[in-house]
Order: C-alpha cells, then sequence, then structure tokens
C-alpha cells in the first residue's frame, strides 16, 4: 500500500480504531523481534514497516489530542 493511501486511510478512522490498531501492531512488532532473535525471519524488511506505522498512528493520536489535524469524519481533497 502507498504512504499517500495509508496516511489516507488512518486519517479516516475513529480514534478508538486508531488506539486498537497501535496495539495489535505493537503486540506483532514485539513477536516480530522476539522471533528474529530466535530464527531468521523470511521478511525482515515488515519490522521497519511496522516501526513506522506505528509512528504513523502516534503521531494522529496525537495531534487530535492537541487539535491540529482534521477530525475523523471530515475528509480532505
Amino acid at each position: 500500500m502507498k504512504t499517500r493511501d495509508r496516511r489516507k486511510e488512518l486519517r479516516e478512522k475513529e480514534d478508538a480504531e486508531l488506539h486498537f490498531d497501535l496495539k495489535t501492531l505493537q503486540k506483532e512488532l514485539f513477536e516480530l523481534r522476539f522471533k528474529s532473535s530466535a530464527e531468521a525471519l523470511s521478511n525482515p524488511s515488515r519490522i521497519s514497516a511496522i516501526r513506522r506505522d506505528v509512528a504513523r498512528i502516534r503521531t494522529l493520536i496525537r495531534q487530535r489530542e492537541l487539535g491540529t489535524a482534521a477530525p475523523a469524519t471530515t475528509t480532505r481533497k
């Protein structure tokens, strides 16, 4: 998925969905790190991709807390 599409998809989600996605990604990241220490991963770049997604979600949540991001119900062009 392209970065622009991913950002748009995240902006359209509600806060509860973002928090759920964040927890899910953090759990997956933990499991991948644990697995990578014990054996070779089939796709080691997945760790980097998950870290970037976690950062995107945290940034969006923080922007909404500060009121600098558009609410989930509005769409941008």
